[in-house]
């Protein structure tokens, strides 16, 4: 993607989009530590559904208002598959996968979504992988590698590829995005979401998942704020920055996230941080590094 100049100046951001990095940085990394406190009052599936479906409820009406064209049939269709891959295959999963391993380790799993796009990209467009991104490619391996193995040292294996599978779908949902007719700018996100969002409710709820007790107050509010922040406010941050600046800048956020997610982890719900999960952040940061550089040399 093109980046647009204006909103950077010579000496660096402006101060809109430094407040949109920031936006992203702090949101998106806080997340799953929201997560972690939605469960203990709340399923994952129907937790995961209605936040998306409330978020698209919102979201759609309000484009459309302001002259958005509503998706066609086959837009729909798309956005569906997609929502359902990025919303149900993916978040969902962080939400299942939550409930036997770390937020902190949740959020490396995650973090390696640039690295399973680099390579979802070469299977779909035959453009394969230059150096940087074949050695960012090897340390995402090695860092999942170390995710599945901290599992398993912990006894929560199955959560440790439950969040691997994760970062697959939503490598693949952001891949089949750009190749398929889906809505133009913040209408296809709309639609992904309310989609997605009534798939993963209805899986929830076909699966047996009710709420019986009343969510308690912190689950109540870590699922607002995950309407609110992770999929209303953090999201729009992130497209605005894909408009304004380089793609690099926009996607840094999984360099980061990672890092807040286990800090939080450890300062407020007293996650231990093993020297396995420590070699996994490194891993994955490395890689994820390397593949922004491969990109940077693709494009000059």
């Amino acid at each position: 993607m093109t980046a647009i100049d204006t909103p950077q100046t010579k000496t660096g951001l402006a101060p809109l989009a430094i407040v949109a990095v920031i936006i992203t940085y702090i949101v998106w990394g806080s997340t799953y530590l929201a997560i972690d406190y939605t469960l203990a009052t709340m399923p994952p599936y129907v937790m995961t559904g209605t936040r998306f479906l409330l978020a698209g409820l919102l979201l759609l009406p309000f484009l459309y208002l302001r002259k958005h064209s509503l998706p066609t049939l086959k837009q729909w269709v798309n956005c569906a598959v997609i929502g359902a891959l990025m919303q149900g295959g993916c978040v969902a999963s962080i939400a299942v996968a939550q409930k036997s391993i770390t937020s902190g380790l949740a959020a490396v799993g995650i973090a390696t979504v640039p690295i399973w796009t680099a390579l979802m990209a070469g299977l779909y467009t035959k453009k394969w992988p230059n150096r940087f991104e074949i050695v960012g490619i090897s340390c995402g391996f090695l860092g999942v590698i170390l995710i599945n193995l901290e599992g398993g040292i912990s006894g929560a294996t199955k959560g440790a590829v439950i969040i691997s599978i994760a970062a697959l779908c939503w490598s693949l949902g952001s891949v089949m995005s750009q190749h398929v007719d889906i809505p133009e700018g913040p209408m296809a996100y709309a639609a992904e979401m309310l989609a997605g969002g009534t798939l993963v409710t209805l899986v929830g709820l076909i699966g047996g998942e009710r709420i019986t007790e009343t969510p308690d107050s912190g689950a109540v509010w870590s699922w607002l704020y995950l309407i609110v922040g992770g999929s209303l406010l953090a999201y729009t941050a992130y497209m605005y920055l894909l408009k304004t600046v380089r793609t690099a800048i926009a996607t840094s956020y999984t360099l980061v996230t990672p890092v807040i997610a286990v800090f939080l982890g450890y300062w407020l719900l007293s996650e231990d941080i093993t020297p396995v999960t420590a070699a996994a952040v490194v891993a994955v940061l490395c890689g994820v590094a390397f593949i922004f550089k491969g990109r940077s040399v693709q494009s000059e």
